[in-house]
């Protein structure tokens, strides 16, 4: 469906038409409508999928018409994070830009001019607000912030926020909203506590459900089976002879990140990191640079897995097997955007195989294991049933248990599983 079919107005479509906008995406043409209609929404769809453009373009239709307060914000936008704030406000400013609409991005950082700025657009009323939920109650806390003529309340990545920590801190601003307003959720999943929040602040939602996407069929998935040692190994053969472009590591865990990146730059690699522990001017000179070519390698947690909108991307590298298949699909969806082509590989130790075995039961097919270079040695066998009976015998300790002992109770072998899913989970944390 062409936006041209939808009920939006002309400065709308001018704006589309200037940025080259033609064609919907099926998130697009299934909940704009409903955002016109006025109803509360709860859409699940994943990032890639369109998801910004299906709710402001609505929200700007009807600001644009008219009939909001001019001093008053008349909509706010939540995002989990500083970069998803900062993306939502760059499409803002091209789908506004035939439109008299003001918005303001409200996130954390330690520059106090920024926190000034953000001061003037939320006392002068801008009509919309894009925020993190932490930086927000920051200002509302100092008492200068109105949001009783709110008439759009939007949260974006709901399941993410949630993750965060972010529900108290959502409840606490729904409490400074008008009960009359237009309350509409993203989420990429829909887990029992984003259906919580939905029946607590959405009222009589219509719900839009896209299917759980597979990464796009142009992504070339591989993965390396190695041990946890031979890891750094394959990135140096990887890059070797050729300088890579436009590549993301992903990594499990902020010092995984900081201690891949220090490996890669001995390596004489062009290399930037992303993590928490990076200030917020950090993180935005780090991406700055990346997005600018000047840095080639970006190692990241999955900070950078959702919400972040680089359309050429040539290769993503798993450095760590993700712990579901759903931040598999966010990870390597990095790549080929936009048309273009690219490569998704993935590095599996033993541990990590019962993991990267349930992804290639989501993906429904096997991907392709690529041999190790031969300067590397030996490979694991890929067994994953084996490699994870093999594991909970070393986490038991040497000596204990015999290879061919089939003894033991129900009761023992589910305290074991048990045992393996409470580690997992802390492995997680």
């Amino acid at each position: 469906m062409k936006f041209s079919e939808l009920s939006l107005n002309d400065q709308v479509l001018d704006a589309l038409e200037a940025m080259r906008f033609e064609e919907c995406t099926p998130i697009q043409e299934k909940s704009i409508p409903i955002i016109l209609e006025g109803r509360d929404l709860i859409a699940v769809a994943q990032t890639g999928t369109g998801k910004t453009a299906a709710y402001l373009l609505p929200i700007l239709n009807k600001l644009s018409e008219g009939g909001h307060p001019e001093d008053a914000i008349n909509c706010i936008v939540m995002s989990p994070t500083r970069e998803l704030a900062q993306q939502i406000d760059q499409q803002m400013e091209g789908f506004s830009y035939f439109m008299p609409v003001s918005s303001v991005a409200v996130y954390g950082g330690n520059d106090g001019i920024l926190f000034e700025q953000q001061k003037k657009g939320l006392t002068l009323g801008a009509d919309v607000v894009i925020a993190t939920p932490g930086r927000l109650i920051a200002h509302l806390s100092l008492g200068y912030v109105d949001l009783s003529r709110v008439s759009y309340f939007i949260l974006d990545e709901a399941d993410r926020m949630l993750d965060m920590g972010f529900f108290d801190d959502i409840m606490q601003i729904v409490k400074h909203l008008p009960k009359e307003r237009q309350t509409i959720m993203f989420s990429a999943t829909m887990p029992a506590k984003i259906q919580q929040l939905a029946n607590t602040i959405l009222h009589d939602p219509a719900e839009v459900k896209l299917a759980v996407s597979r990464p796009a069929d142009k992504i070339i998935q591989a993965a390396y089976v190695c041990y946890e040692n031979q890891k750094l190994g394959i990135i140096r053969s990887l890059f070797d002879e050729q300088t890579p472009e436009r590549v993301i590591i992903f990594a499990s865990s902020k010092l995984k990140v900081k201690e891949v990146a220090k490996a890669l730059k001995l390596m004489k690699l062009n290399v930037g990191e992303m993590h928490s522990d990076l200030e917020q001017a950090q993180r935005e000179e780090v991406m700055h640079e990346f997005k600018a070519g000047r840095v080639n390698i970006l190692v990241a947690t999955d900070i950078v897995a959702r919400g972040i909108d680089i359309d050429d991307i040539r290769l993503v590298i798993n450095y760590d097997v993700p712990h579901d298949s759903e931040d598999y699909v966010h990870r390597i969806g990095r790549t080929a955007r936009a048309n273009n082509d690219g490569v998704a590989l993935t590095f599996v130790n033993e541990k990590e195989q019962g993991r990267f075995k349930q992804i290639e039961n989501f993906l429904e097919k096997e991907i392709y294991k690529i041999a190790l270079p031969e300067e590397l040695g030996e490979a694991p066998e890929y067994s994953p049933r084996n490699n994870d009976g093999k594991n909970r015998r070393n986490a038991r300790g040497k000596g204990n248990g015999r290879k061919n002992n089939k003894s033991g109770s129900n009761e023992q072998k589910r305290g074991n599983a048990s045992k393996r899913k409470n580690g997992n989970a802390s492995e997680k944390n």
